[in-house]
């Protein structure tokens, strides 16, 4: 390695793009090419340093496959950057082999640490944490071990465990401040609102208050029933009762919990589940079937009695009831969510993050363009997708969770 690459090199560790293209901007070996790419990355031309690496690794061929494998990993986490989820996962296997292969253990536990990001990036947390234990006895640099820990914390927070989220913050937060780059501090800085920022709205008794994320774990208690409509289900202490798959009877339980301690009419239950807007004999009737169904899912914590207007919810041994709803009121809440880290998203990569069809999320997307909620950048495959500005309220419990889906 000559001195001007030992140079650039060096810059890059430390975040100092512009310096490190002043020493090989000029330069066209396959060593320049690469850092070049890393450098334009680290300023945010994606598409160039994608161009750059990729041509690297082209360029160090068959005869040099520790350096391609590092071009590819490089490659991969601006695929990542970029929002490209399909294909970090099928390259970073093969480069972490050849990393662990030749004795390049850093790069290697940096290789599985993007591939537990893209696991997180695309709903799977569980799997996100097995590929990042399997390097968690190693000693890594600074940089690298805040980036480990802010996917730990990722991690917590899709889980909905604040306190572990936290304490991955704290880690991050020392160790970027260790590495002294100022991108990966600001980085770190970003991810902490998350846990200060309001995740919810907490409704009860007729009145609606924000809490974040610690305070919605906090109302977990044996005297407390939960109608937690973030993730369609009723709550109380250990007792989990899932209603994802029945939209009519979460519907039906969340006008209960709303208006708890009084009844709500008939009819306010009818348009509320069924969208009715003529209402007959036959919505009545089917009002008093799923009221049965409803009365059978919820008699270990709750009963639903018949009152001369309509029903009421009386819990069975919880003395409060609340509902937990999310921060906005929005149909396609999901995609909001997602748009929120401040990255553009192609539909592609939204369809496969909330395990859609690419279809539906395009209507939902031209939808909140239509809304003016969402913008995007360019056109045809190239076409992004982005929040005006960065959303001012936590995300973590508007984002679809595995066992939600169950």
């Amino acid at each position: 390695m000559d001195a001007l690459i030992a140079a650039a090199a060096r810059a890059l560790a430390t975040g100092d793009a512009l310096g490190a293209l002043n020493r090989v901007a000029l330069r066209d070996d396959a060593p320049a090419l690469a850092l070049r790419g890393i450098a334009m990355a680290q300023l945010g031309e994606l598409a160039r340093a994608k161009v750059l690496l990729r041509t690297a690794a082209r360029a160090f061929g068959g005869k040099a496959p520790l350096a391609r494998a590092r071009c590819v990993v490089a490659e991969a986490e601006v695929a990542l950057a970029a929002r490209d989820l399909s294909g970090p996962r099928k390259s970073l296997g093969a480069a972490h082999a050849a990393l662990e292969a030749h004795g390049d253990r850093i790069n290697a536990a940096h290789a599985r640490c993007l591939e537990a990001r893209c696991l997180l990036l695309t709903g799977l947390p569980d799997e996100a944490e097995r590929v990042l234990e399997a390097d968690s006895a190693r000693a890594l640099p600074a940089a690298l071990r805040a980036s480990r820990a802010l996917v730990a914390a990722g991690i917590a927070l899709r889980r909905l465990h604040a306190a572990q989220a936290r304490d991955a913050l704290r880690r991050a937060e020392q160790a970027a401040r260790e590495s002294g780059i100022d991108a990966l501090i600001a980085e770190v800085e970003r991810a902490a609102l998350a846990l200060s920022a309001p995740a919810a709205r907490l409704i009860a008794q007729g009145r609606t208050r924000p809490v974040t994320l610690e305070q919605a774990q906090a109302l977990a208690s044996p005297r407390r029933l939960i109608v937690d409509a973030c993730r369609y289900a009723v709550r109380v202490a250990d007792t989990n009762i899932s209603l994802t798959s029945r939209p009519v009877l979460f519907s039906l339980v969340c006008e209960l919990a709303q208006a708890w301690p009084e009844d709500v009419p008939r009819e306010a239950l009818i348009a509320r589940a069924f969208r009715a807007k003529a209402i007959d004999e036959s919505h009545r009737a089917r009002l008093r079937v799923e009221i049965g169904r409803l009365r059978a899912l919820l008699r270990p914590v709750a009963d639903v009695t018949a009152t001369k207007r309509g029903f009421a919810l009386m819990p069975t041994l919880a003395s409060e009831v609340v509902v937990l709803a999310r921060p906005v009121d929005e149909k396609h809440a999901a995609v909001l969510a997602l748009l929120g880290d401040g990255e553009s998203w192609s539909s592609s990569a939204l369809a496969l993050a909330l395990g859609a069809s690419q279809r539906s999320v395009q209507r939902a997307l031209d939808a909140l363009a239509g809304s003016g909620k969402i913008q995007s950048v360019g056109a045809g495959r190239a076409r992004r997708w982005m929040l005006p500005s960065v959303i001012g309220f936590a995300t973590a419990l508007l984002l679809p969770t595995p066992w939600a889906n169950e």
